[in-house]
């Protein structure tokens, strides 16, 4: 059992920067690999990015790529999500979770944290 709690949203003028945390209980957190997915009102949870269990293949959205990065420290169980020149049509529920596979498919994640809200302003 894998228990997930984000953590670092907030409000921010478009063009700004937020890190979100995503922090993880239990012992084997390497094992997992970690996403990033987002829902915003009215619309489906999408995918924006994903970092395999040793941190060496990352996988991103169109729609955020060379914005965010996405990165773990498995010492700290933490996996973090740097979001950079921000848009409005980035304001969402950030919701991490950890699966057996590097995916972009939400249904390939098994554990998953409450959401966290960012919103960007314009």
């Amino acid at each position: 059992q894998v228990q997930l709690v984000e953590s670092g949203g907030g409000l921010v003028q478009a063009g700004g920067s937020l890190r979100l945390s995503c922090a993880a209980s239990g012992r084997t957190f390497s094992m997992y690999s970690m996403g990033w997915f987002r829902q915003a009102p009215g619309k489906e949870r999408e995918f924006v990015a994903a970092i395999s269990g040793g941190g060496s293949s990352t996988r991103y959205a169109d729609s955020v790529k060379g914005r965010f990065t996405i990165s773990r420290d498995n010492v700290k169980n933490t996996i973090y999500l740097q979001m950079n020149a921000l848009k409005p049509e980035d304001t969402a529920v950030y919701y991490c979770a950890a699966g057996p596979r590097l995916s972009m498919m939400s249904l390939a994640y098994n554990y998953w944290g409450q959401g966290t809200q960012v919103t960007v302003s314009s």
